[in-house]
């Protein structure tokens, strides 16, 4: 009851903060039923960007995004009690495809509140995986509200999408192999850029790389427009983007910073960068012809940081996280023909 007391409370977030351990154990939840994906390097990369840059490829996780390890982390902790009236969560996607994957592995009920707007794959693909699914207007409708009343009425558990302990632990266990892989290969990272929406993956990420590898700089990065990371972190307090903000980043369209992500975020991030459509776009694109990855617009911010020169990679190495590769097949064939 605790539990669910706690993540269904939208707004207002009240739980402790967690710690490196928490991500060391999520990782040996998850081990048996997540993809432990590679650090990879690419020659046309490094020397596109003047340094050496590797990509940790989400891409190739259970459900096509990172967000597949958070879900299963939070879910498989569920007791028995809470397990009975299932999981609620709102998602534009792929939190949406983890949570509803999660669950069906569990057994458990799923219902997943989603973006009319959300491209037609991720309905589709979190449909697909048997969670019931609620469409709302974005500009009309609050999905929280939507999804704490229906958790009301079902008597289920709300699954943050990134104001959760858990599922921050779970996002962290990309940070953690990150670190782990570069040690491998001898390699003592200056950077790592993560995408961020609402911060659950750089809260994680920072987490795990402040523990295993103190001296690499962990900056996130977002669509221009909503950067509100960035000016948070410069501001030293949450901001909210403006209303009517466009980008196909949809993934990333959270409308200000987490609760429990920004404290973390505010004293572990070196900054946050912003990048726009068209620099995600060529991001896209040598992802797809030179990486030989599909990757979709959210999932490729920080690519698009590195190639557009937001951050500087020369002289140094750099991870950068794909985060998902969940595109629209039209939009991206739309991104590949230029």
């Amino acid at each position: 009851m605790e539990r669910r007391l706690r993540q269904s409370r939208s707004f207002g977030v009240t739980a402790r903060l967690p710690g490196a351990e928490d991500v060391r154990a999520a990782a040996a939840r998850i081990a048996s039923v997540a993809v432990r994906t590679p650090l990879l390097e690419c020659t046309a990369l490094d020397a596109r960007c003047g340094g050496r840059v590797f990509v940790k490829p989400e891409v190739l996780q259970r459900t096509g995004s990172f967000k597949f390890r958070g879900a299963w982390n939070c879910l498989s902790q569920l007791s028995a009690t809470e397990r009975r009236g299932g999981v609620v969560a709102w998602s534009s996607g792929n939190h949406a495809q983890g949570v509803a994957a999660a669950a069906r592995m569990l057994g458990l009920p799923a219902l997943i509140v989603m973006p009319s707007d959300a491209p037609r794959l991720k309905i589709e693909r979190t449909r697909g995986f048997g969670a019931d699914v609620v469409l709302y207007d974005r500009a009309t409708e609050v999905r929280e509200e939507i999804g704490a009343r229906i958790a009301a009425e079902r008597g289920a558990v709300v699954v943050l999408p990134y104001d959760d302990p858990e599922i921050i632990a779970g996002q962290g266990t990309v940070g953690l192999e990150i670190a782990e892989d570069a040690a491998r290969l001898g390699v003592a990272l200056d950077a790592v850029l993560v995408p961020a929406g609402g911060g659950g993956l750089a809260a994680g990420t920072a987490l795990a790389l402040g523990a295993t590898m103190p001296d690499a700089k962990v900056w996130c990065v977002e669509p221009q427009g909503f950067d509100d990371h960035a000016r948070s972190l410069a501001a030293g307090q949450r901001l909210g983007n403006e209303a009517g903000g466009k980008s196909f980043c949809d993934a990333l369209l959270a409308p200000m910073p987490g609760e429990l992500t920004f404290a973390i975020n505010s004293v572990r991030l070196a900054g946050g960068l912003a990048v726009s459509d068209t620099e995600v776009a060529v991001a896209m694109r040598f992802a797809f012809e030179d990486l030989k990855l599909v990757v979709e617009p959210g999932g490729a911010v920080a690519l698009a940081a590195v190639l557009a020169g937001r951050y500087d990679a020369r002289g140094k190495s750099v991870a950068l996280v794909l985060s998902g590769g969940n595109a629209d097949p039209v939009a991206f064939a739309r991104v590949l023909a230029g």
